[in-house]
C-alpha cells in the first residue's frame, strides 16, 4: 500500500538553470536556437528540461511543425518561470546602491515618445549613471508586443504606455499629448467639425494600434460612421497622402513633430488626448536603476528645456523618487 507523504514533506524545487532553460527554448521556438542564444550546448538544455519535466511529473514542451512550443501545463508554468528568473535577478538588483548603479535598463517606448521625450533624460541618466546600459525597444514592434504586455512579461524593466486602465502596473504620469485634425494647407484653418471628418477620406493606423482603437471610439462616441476608412501602418505615407490632398488624419501631436510641408494641424472640436504614462511592475517599482530611472525622466520633463510641447498632466506634481 503506497504511503501517504508526510506533511511536513518538502517539494522538489526546480533550479533556476532549469526555468532558464525551458523559457529559452520556449523564445527561441526550439532547442538549438535556444543554445546558440544562450552559449551552451544543446545536450545541456535538453537534460536541464528533461529534470524540470520530471519534478513536474508531464511534459511542458512539445515539438511540432512549428518548432518547440509549450504545452498546456507549460504555458501554465512559463509566467511562474519568468516571475521566478525576475525575482532572482532583482535580488541583485534590490542590493545596488544608487550612485553606484550596474546592468542593464530595458525601456519599451512609441516611437513619438522615444523620439521626443526620452532623449533628454537618457543623456542625463547616462551621465549620472555610466555602469547603466540602456536599451531602448520599440513597443509597437511584433518582438515588443506592446509596453503593457513587455512590462507583464518581463521583455523590459519600463514602458512609455496610454495611461488607460491598467490596475495591475504601477504608473507614473508623464504628460498629456493631444490628438490634432491634419490636412492640406489648402483646407486653411476654420475649425473643425465632426461632420467634416466624415465626409473626407481618413488614414489611420491599423485598427489593432492603440491610436486608432482610441481615435474610432472618439469619432463614434460623437456619432460618426466611418465609411471612407483607409489603414497604412507608416505614419510619413499617411502624412504625404494628407499633403496631396487625397484625405486627413488624426495624429499625436508627438507623432507630428517636425510637421512636414504642405500640412496643417487644428484641435478637434472636442479635446481627445493620450495620457503618457510610464509603466513598471508593482513589485519592482523601488529597484534603484527605476527609481534613478524615473526621477531622471520626471526632473527632464519638468524642466523647460527638456519638456515637449505638450500639456502636462493635471494635479499636484508627483514625487519622482516613487512611482504611483
Amino acid at each position: 500500500m503506497a504511503r501517504s507523504p508526510r506533511p511536513d514533506a518538502v517539494s522538489p524545487t526546480p533550479t533556476l538553470a532549469q526555468l532558464r532553460a525551458l523559457v529559452a527554448v520556449t523564445d527561441a521556438g526550439g532547442f538549438s536556437e535556444a543554445a546558440a542564444e544562450l552559449g551552451v550546448s544543446q545536450s545541456t538544455l535538453s537534460e536541464a528540461v528533461g529534470k524540470l519535466e520530471d519534478l513536474a511529473g508531464r511534459p511542458l514542451l512539445r515539438r511540432g511543425p512549428a518548432g518547440t512550443v509549450p504545452t498546456a501545463a507549460g504555458a501554465r508554468v512559463l509566467g511562474h518561470a519568468r516571475a521566478a528568473l525576475q525575482a532572482a535577478a532583482d535580488v541583485m538588483l534590490a542590493a545596488q546602491e544608487p550612485d553606484e548603479l550596474r546592468g542593464t535598463l530595458r525601456i519599451a517606448s512609441y516611437r513619438s515618445a522615444a523620439t521626443h521625450l526620452l532623449p533628454p533624460a537618457l543623456v542625463a541618466f547616462r551621465a549620472r549613471h555610466p555602469g547603466v546600459r540602456v536599451q531602448l525597444l520599440d513597443s509597437e514592434a511584433d518582438a515588443c508586443g506592446g509596453g503593457e504586455h513587455a512590462v507583464r512579461s518581463g521583455v523590459v524593466d519600463v514602458a512609455v504606455v496610454v495611461r488607460d486602465d491598467l490596475g495591475d502596473l504601477t504608473l507614473q504620469p508623464l504628460a498629456h499629448d493631444e490628438y490634432l485634425f491634419v490636412a492640406p494647407q489648402s483646407r486653411g484653418e476654420h475649425p473643425v467639425v465632426i461632420e467634416e471628418i466624415g465626409q473626407q477620406t481618413l488614414f489611420l493606423p491599423p485598427s489593432r494600434d492603440t491610436c486608432h482603437l482610441r481615435i474610432r471610439a472618439y469619432l463614434n462616441g460623437h456619432g460618426l460612421s466611418l465609411t471612407n476608412l483607409v489603414e497604412n501602418g507608416q505614419d510619413s505615407v499617411i502624412l504625404s497622402m494628407v499633403a496631396h490632398g487625397l484625405g486627413v488624419t488624426i495624429m499625436p501631436r508627438l507623432a507630428l513633430l517636425p510637421l512636414p510641408p504642405g500640412l496643417l494641424t487644428l484641435p478637434l472640436p472636442v479635446p481627445l488626448l493620450r495620457p503618457l504614462a510610464l509603466a513598471v511592475q508593482p513589485q519592482r517599482a523601488q529597484l534603484p536603476v527605476i527609481r534613478a530611472f524615473t526621477d531622471t525622466l520626471i526632473r527632464t520633463l519638468n524642466t523647460p528645456a527638456g519638456a515637449p510641447p505638450l500639456p502636462r498632466p493635471a494635479g499636484r506634481a508627483a514625487d519622482p523618487a516613487q512611482l504611483h
